[in-house]
């Protein structure tokens, strides 16, 4: 009995962290248990739909179920569709798609180092103070 290679691949956008578990089948894409087309907000739906879509045939290759937590919904949905992306490039070996992807949004493959500053003290956040008056 053969088994079916199982490749488990991550993305990470500011605090969401998202796993892709990726499988040879007929292009079904699962976020916590829901199809793509029913996951989230719309504007989210539509960065991981945009994602499989400059993939073409490639993402109709493989089913896909992520798992993503941590975040807000943009976050998520940004962490899911990087690791969607970087699982299609590797699984599929393609220089083309990875062109593509390049091409399009450089993040898809490398990630966003951009993180929140942490709150200083004497204020209520990382850049503003409180106003002081001398007269």
């Amino acid at each position: 009995m053969a088994r079916a290679s199982v490749k488990v691949f991550t993305g990470k956008r500011k605090r969401a962290v998202a796993r892709a578990i990726v499988r040879p089948g007929s292009g079904n894409i699962r976020i916590n248990g829901y199809p793509v087309e029913l996951w989230g907000h719309e504007i989210a739906r539509m960065r991981v739909i945009q994602t499989l879509l400059l993939a073409g045939d490639v993402a109709r290759k493989y089913d896909i179920e992520v798992k993503v937590s941590g975040g807000g919904f943009m976050g998520q949905a940004e962490a899911v569709s990087i690791a969607i992306a970087r699982a299609l490039i590797n699984v599929s070996r393609s220089k083309r798609l990875k062109s593509i992807y390049e091409n399009f949004d450089r993040h898809l493959i490398a990630g966003d180092p951009r993180r929140t500053e942490p709150k200083k003290p004497l204020g209520p956040g990382p850049r503003r103070r409180k106003q002081t008056s001398y007269r």
